[in-house]
């Protein structure tokens, strides 16, 4: 009979500590865990953690060009556009001109977009919930504050 996934995690982790003391080998590893687990709770919605970061990022004021979409979420700027082409294609953002520059697009989310985000964030929210409800929500804090600071050293 297989081990389960857990226990094999365990097992392996308790032989390669110099593993499991990478901070590097670390993050890559709960980012897999919580873009999994983003991932299948996004799907009821026909999002994925890329085409719902897009997403997101096109309900504000901000309007933002395919570029700066691409900077922001470190993204090839291709996979930009197939993630807004799609989006596009379900009606839930426009490309727009930009009143800035009459020779560039900026991507803007409509109404159902907006109301799919809404939705969506809450799904994420619950799914965010429950991959990390063994922190506490000061640890969680912590850690979204320690994550701001290396994703943004710019600020």
């Amino acid at each position: 009979m297989p081990k389960p996934a857990d226990a094999v995690a365990s097992t392996a982790a308790s032989r390669t500590p110099a593993l499991t003391d990478d901070l590097s080998f670390l993050l890559a590893r709960a980012n897999a865990i919580s873009l999994a687990a983003g991932n299948a709770a996004l799907a009821e919605h026909g999002l994925k953690a890329r085409s719902y970061s897009v997403l997101l990022l096109t309900t504000d004021d901000a309007r933002p060009s395919q570029r700066e979409i691409a900077e922001f979420l470190r993204l090839d700027p291709s996979q930009v556009v197939s993630l807004v082409d799609d989006l596009q294609s379900r009606g839930l953002v426009e490309r727009r001109t930009d009143p800035a520059d009459r020779r560039a697009n900026v991507v803007v989310a409509t109404d159902a977009g907006r109301r799919l985000a809404a939705a969506a964030r809450e799904t994420a929210r619950s799914a965010e919930e429950h991959v990390h409800g063994q922190l506490t929500r000061e640890e969680r804090q912590r850690l979204t504050e320690l994550l701001r600071v290396l994703a943004f050293p710019e600020r």
